[in-house]
């Protein structure tokens, strides 16, 4: 009986098949990914811990991880997710906007950008600011008519470069999706939601702990103390964030939390270290408005996109390789891969 031909979306972000992988060393049956975890000094029935993995289990593991990387084909998809990210950009500047203003003046933002130079580069940062800039200097009575109406077009318009991210971790996982068209946009709203709110009360709080410190009886250390806090606050956040996405961006049925945390903590830590290291290559020594002419911003901004979704993605691997590796030591099956189909 023949097998429909995948479309073009099934040929990004699909597994490739069987005998491609094989062709390349890419199959499941490589001999590095098994290389046995053994369970010998495991109390019998208990779930193993990281602590548990030996030195050549760490070794396997990453080598399993590496694999499944290219398996998974992770730069092309996230150049999809770069695609849609940067078609949901500017209506998700304009609910940013509007939702800041719910928090503060909304004309304040402009300035609470600048903290943003050392993570994002010039050229691409005011793309951003002359958006902000345009949006914040309408009236107030405009920006409260979009927080009614415009804003859910922008949440809406915003969700495709969710959807998008959440397609790519179910390649991540081994996962087809199985939620309803409803569901799954109601999950994609929810993430969109809450990442402008968390964004905008981390902007709030960089503004007002400085002043608020000013006015307590602390003293010089104890100021500096309080303000360099709020910088952990903020990286515990965006490591929450991706906890959250792991656990309940993907259509994994079981998904456990205590292996999600290693994914999120490498994501977090590479996001900052990637977006600080492009920024100063592009100040000190790429100028891609020479290449690309006008484009030279966008064409930044686009390459910072697929760095920062490329880091995700290898976040997502590293939380599904060590859980199969987890549930191997323990003899348990992996987790049931929905929607594949089994040979």
């Amino acid at each position: 009986m023949m097998q429909d031909k995948p479309g073009v979306l099934g040929a990004i972000f699909d597994p490739l098949d069987e005998t491609t992988r094989s062709r390349f060393g890419l199959d499941h049956d490589h001999p590095h990914k098994e290389q046995a975890l053994k369970p010998d000094s495991l109390p019998k029935g208990r779930m193993p811990r990281l602590r548990d993995l030996s030195f050549r289990d760490v070794i396997a593991l990453g080598k399993s991880i590496i694999a499944q990387i290219g398996e998974d084909r992770v730069t092309s998809v996230a150049g999809g997710v770069t695609f849609f990210g940067l078609l949901s950009l500017f209506p998700a500047i304009t609910a940013f906007v509007s939702l800041y203003g719910l928090l503060s003046d909304p004309a304040t933002i402009q300035s609470h950008l600048e903290l943003m130079e050392s993570l994002l580069p010039a050229s691409s940062l005011d793309i951003i600011r002359t958006q902000v800039v345009s949006i914040s200097s309408t009236p107030t009575s405009a920006l409260s008519l979009a927080g009614l109406i415009a804003l859910l077009v922008a949440f809406w318009s915003a969700n495709g470069g969710m959807k998008a991210l959440l397609s790519a971790l179910n390649v991540a996982f081994f996962q087809r999706e199985t939620r309803g068209f409803i569901r799954l946009n109601i999950v994609a709203m929810m993430f969109t939601l809450g990442g402008l709110l968390v964004i905008a009360l981390m902007l709030v709080v960089i503004a007002v702990v400085p002043v608020v410190v000013r006015y307590l009886p602390l003293g010089l250390e104890g100021e500096q103390l309080v303000t360099l806090i709020r910088w952990p606050i903020m990286f515990s956040v965006l490591v929450m964030a991706l906890v959250a996405i792991y656990r309940w961006g993907p259509a994994v049925p079981d998904a456990r939390w205590r292996w999600i945390s290693p994914g999120a903590i490498f994501a977090a830590v590479a996001l900052v270290v990637t977006s600080m290291l492009f920024s100063w290559y592009t100040a000190n020594f790429a100028d891609y408005n020479e290449t690309y002419g006008s484009l030279g911003a966008v064409i930044a901004l686009m390459t910072w996109l697929w760095l920062n979704a490329m880091i995700v993605l290898v976040g997502a691997e590293i939380n599904s390789e060590l859980d199969r590796h987890l549930r191997r030591m323990a003899g348990l099956p992996p987790v049931k891969p929905i929607g594949r189909k089994t040979h």
